[in-house]
């Protein structure tokens, strides 16, 4: 996927436009952010939960390297291999080495958005390798040839009626004048047409949630089951993750585990938790003849010890764009590449680099809530104010935005001047409203393009204590 984050703000004025995503959108707000609200409340000791799944991913970052070699002894111990890639190209000549090597026409994929970091689909698809997306959003936008819209639901952005579209567009071995208007019925479609597709499949991709340590096991949890088949029924088995996914022990799994699924999607647990831990054996029943894990940088060694060292902490979980006003209002695509919403804005320019993604460290309104959500505790807003540091420092900003900021900045460190400014400007504004209102503003056109403006409607609330103040002498 090519990114589109340097023109995110024209990407949201044409997600604004669109009254199908704005149909679809309007369905998350109450969606997520009420079932986890539900799930936290059953459970009492949830924030002490969050501090202790803070502490050990905070410990996994301060001591990344040791983890890593534990990590990769125990894979071979238990008979996989690993293998190390510093970027997404090396990361795809790897996997795609793999499948070559276990003669793959067909490969089935789950937990894939590290895949889509990666662009992995692409890759296989040159080597003429067909990837088969096993997860049923993943899958339905692969058909639809679009990228992810939200890190856990993928096709967030979609209606029953735009699936059920896509399914007879691309399902051409049913009859065309089929009902697809059940929810049911698609996902039974769905189910019929993959069904095949993991019998016929050579190799399994998976992504993980945890790499642990301790065991050399890899950790992935879904809702479908998809998973455990994309890794069990084909002969090979490739999992790859980012470094930063590594967790000391089983114990410290089941502790993040608590707190993500009541984050992501409001469940106590997953339906599906599964562990997966080399090759099979000879008293297993299924499983892969071969287990590979592709490790992957891509960025991630240059935000260790940073300013941006904590955002490495994240789960994946997705409640920060569950509960983010701007993603509610614009959806993932309008970021331009596979990670959206607060976790986005600031992880893309840390992997794209601050040119290539424009206005992303803006794209809050620094409400905080994401910060407040946030099952590992990582400060957002901190950090996407360090990116807007750091774009203003490198005059990547307007030059209008530019002196309006140190205007502002300048006035905010003169008290006097800034309550004589702030009091003169209520003045005479009120002066031109209309009914408490304004159609038009100089300098503020962003505020009154599509709404009213309010008018003042007193003094500041610092005159009005010191008036207070003066009365009760």
């Amino acid at each position: 996927m090519k990114p589109t984050s340097d023109v995110f703000s024209d990407n949201s004025r044409d997600a604004l436009a669109n009254g199908t995503l704005q149909e679809a959108l309007a369905k998350l707000a109450q969606g997520f952010p009420l079932k986890r609200l539900n799930a936290v409340s059953r459970l009492d000791e949830f924030d002490d939960l969050r501090d202790a799944a803070r502490d050990i991913k905070t410990d996994v970052l301060n001591n990344l390297d040791s983890y890593l070699e534990k990590f990769e002894a125990q894979v071979i111990k238990q008979g996989g291999k690993i293998h190390w890639a510093r970027t997404a190209d090396e990361a795809c000549a790897i996997i795609v080495g793999l499948c070559k090597d276990a003669g793959a026409r067909t490969v089935t994929k789950s937990k894939s958005m590290i895949g889509e970091e990666i662009a992995l689909n692409e890759s296989l698809e040159d080597a003429g390798i067909v990837p088969v997306e096993t997860d049923l959003g993943e899958y339905i936008i692969q058909l639809r040839k679009e990228p992810p819209s939200h890190i856990i639901a993928p096709a967030i952005h979609l209606t029953k009626e735009q699936v059920a579209e896509t399914f007879k567009e691309t399902h051409q071995d049913y009859p065309a004048d089929r009902s697809l208007t059940e929810p049911r019925v698609l996902l039974d479609e769905a189910r019929q047409v993959l069904r095949q597709r993991f019998i016929d499949a050579d190799v399994g991709i998976t992504g993980a949630n945890m790499l642990v340590a301790e065991t050399g096991s890899i950790v992935v949890v879904t809702n479908e089951g998809n998973a455990d088949l994309t890794m069990t029924l084909p002969k090979v088995h490739i999992a790859v993750a980012s470094l930063e996914k590594i967790v000391p022990t089983l114990e410290d799994a089941t502790t993040l585990m608590r707190v993500l699924a009541r984050s992501a999607t409001g469940q106590d647990m997953s339906v599906y938790t599964t562990l997966a831990t080399g090759p099979k054996r000879d008293e297993d029943q299924d499983g892969p003849e071969a287990f590979h894990i592709v490790l992957l940088d891509n960025g991630r060694t240059n935000m260790l010890g940073g300013d941006f060292h904590e955002m490495l902490r994240c789960i994946r979980c997705g409640a920060c764009l569950n509960h983010c006003p701007i993603y509610k209002s614009i959806g993932g695509h309008a970021y331009g590449w596979v990670y959206s919403g607060p976790m986005g804005a600031v992880l893309m320019p840390n992997l794209l680099g601050i040119g290539k993604t424009g206005d992303l460290p803006n794209a809050s309104t620094l409400c905080g809530k994401c910060e407040e959500i946030c099952p590992v505790r990582i400060p957002l807003p901190d950090l996407l104010r360090q990116w807007r540091t750091r774009q203003f420092e490198a005059a990547a900003t307007s030059t209008k935005s530019r002196f309006g900021i140190k205007a502002w900045a300048y006035m905010a460190k003169r008290p006097l001047l800034y309550r004589f400014f702030v009091s003169f400007m209520l003045s005479n504004l009120r002066k031109f409203g209309r009914k408490g209102r304004f159609k038009w503003l100089p300098f503020a056109k962003g505020w009154t393009q599509v709404r009213d403006f309010p008018a003042p409607e007193g003094q500041t609330f610092i005159h009005q204590y010191l008036m207070s103040q003066k009365r009760k002498r």
